[in-house]
């Protein structure tokens, strides 16, 4: 019996925009045979980098555990963009993964990201470069969006070659566009496809 190869989209979303996309994303995933799309979130964290939130979200996907990561054929990571970096509970979450680096869990793991922010200048492709550190650190292999998919060069909001991007403006209340929305699904497509080869 032949199984889907599992992607893992995990994302960090406090206004919805990051969670829209990782959805996008994960639909993406799914149109290709053989792959299946696994959807986890991160818990809030205060500022002393405890987590605020129980243990189990009112809503929306379930909190990522480590075996998430480890049993993934490859993974899309999406956090809003904090000063051009990302938000502090996916780093919170990361700077607990030293037991899969010790492994090598993710070695060789296909990895693709993406962002959103509130302004069209707002750290989008400088929050995707700093998200690849610790997956380059993990030896994970960055897919990015290739000028092939023809939205990346009409674009006229989000979408870069680093990942998918989603311009939500100051009050996080401006819808993804179908640009936008293209341009996650394609990264799905492309994640997907590439796990799928390096798996065989």
């Amino acid at each position: 019996m032949i199984t889907d190869k599992e992607i893992l989209v995990l994302y960090y979303s406090q206004h919805g925009a990051t969670r829209q996309m990782a959805q996008l994303i994960a639909r993406g995933i799914e149109t290709i045979p053989g792959a299946r799309a696994r959807v986890r979130t991160v818990p809030k964290i205060s500022a002393v980098c405890e987590a605020t939130e129980s243990a189990i979200p009112d809503n929306g996907a379930p909190y990522a555990e480590l075996s998430d990561l480890e049993a993934c054929a490859g993974l899309a990571l999406g956090s809003p963009t904090r000063f051009g970096n990302m938000a502090g509970a996916m780093k919170h979450f990361w700077d607990g993964t030293s037991e899969l680096w010790m492994k090598h869990a993710l070695v060789g793991k296909p990895a693709a990201l993406f962002t959103s922010s509130s302004s069209l200048h707002g750290g989008q492709e400088s929050t995707l470069l700093s998200m690849m550190l610790p997956l380059l650190h993990h030896g994970m292999l960055i897919t990015g969006i290739p000028y092939s998919e023809p939205e990346l060069a009409a674009t006229q909001s989000g979408g870069t070659p680093y990942g998918a991007s989603h311009v939500a403006g100051l009050t996080s209340d401006m819808a993804i566009s179908e640009t936008e929305k293209k341009l996650c699904m394609a990264l799905g497509r492309r994640l997907a496809q590439t796990a799928l080869k390096l798996s065989s």
